[in-house]
């Protein structure tokens, strides 16, 4: 079974300098049928104005993942972390036991759009850990495996059973992905258009796969998208 999260459906948090989209329920946003899906609690898609952001606010107990789609965030922690992350990064923050950070446009005259992702870990009070990656970025028409349990080269560590994996996908090229027995996925498409099993999604739409076997997605025109696979 397919599951379609059109991205007009989705929560939105609107104040002077963000414009937040969320797939699931998130702050003041709550909706009962849209709590999550697994082990997938958030995906928000966000736009900071220049030079604004997120202050130091607290974190326990969940992988932070951080996907710039355009523009530069600035990332800093009580770990003594500080970066900036931007198209072509992927960036993972373990709160674990507890952690403290900001989020800020690295930008004084450009917008940033961003996703963060959050993600349940399998243990709780983890020892807070940072980590961001370079991804390929002359990789087409196939899945990019940039997340995981064990890590990898472009890969960053997930500490949970979970995969994530991005495609930049040609128009009416395909990618198959094959789920295991047990396993859900999600796909968020971040741009451009593409067809799974006959139904078409559109730049922030979201897809969630309940049945083992295999998803083939087809791009109806130029996309960039992120394929989660979850244990149950």
């Amino acid at each position: 079974m397919i599951s379609i999260r059109k991205a007009n459906d989705r929560g939105l948090t609107q104040i002077d300098w963000l414009k937040s989209y969320h797939t699931f329920s998130f702050g003041e946003y709550y909706d009962p049928t849209h709590m999550g899906f697994g082990t997938l609690r958030v995906i928000n898609e966000d736009s900071v104005k220049p030079g604004m952001g997120f202050g130091t606010h607290q974190h326990r107990d969940m992988e932070i993942i951080s996907y710039v789609i355009s523009g530069a965030l600035e990332h800093k922690d009580s770990m003594g972390t500080g970066s900036i992350i931007k198209p072509g990064e992927i960036q993972r923050m373990t709160a674990g036991k507890g952690v403290a950070h900001s989020e800020f446009n690295a930008s004084q005259t450009d917008p940033v759009h961003f996703l963060q992702i959050w993600i349940t870990p399998a243990q709780k009070d983890l020892k807070p850990s940072y980590e961001q990656k370079t991804l390929p970025q002359d990789k087409f028409n196939e899945l990019l495996l940039i997340g995981s349990e064990k890590g990898g080269r472009h890969a960053i560590i997930i500490h949970q059973k979970a995969e994530l994996y991005v495609a930049y996908l040609k128009s009416q090229a395909s990618v198959t992905h094959e789920f295991k027995q047990h396993h859900k996925g999600w796909l968020q498409l971040i741009k451009g258009q593409v067809s799974v099993n006959d139904k078409t999604l559109h730049a922030g739409d979201g897809a969630g796969f309940q049945i083992a076997g295999s998803v083939t997605i087809t791009g109806v025109e130029d996309a960039e998208f992120l394929l989660f696979d979850l244990a149950n």
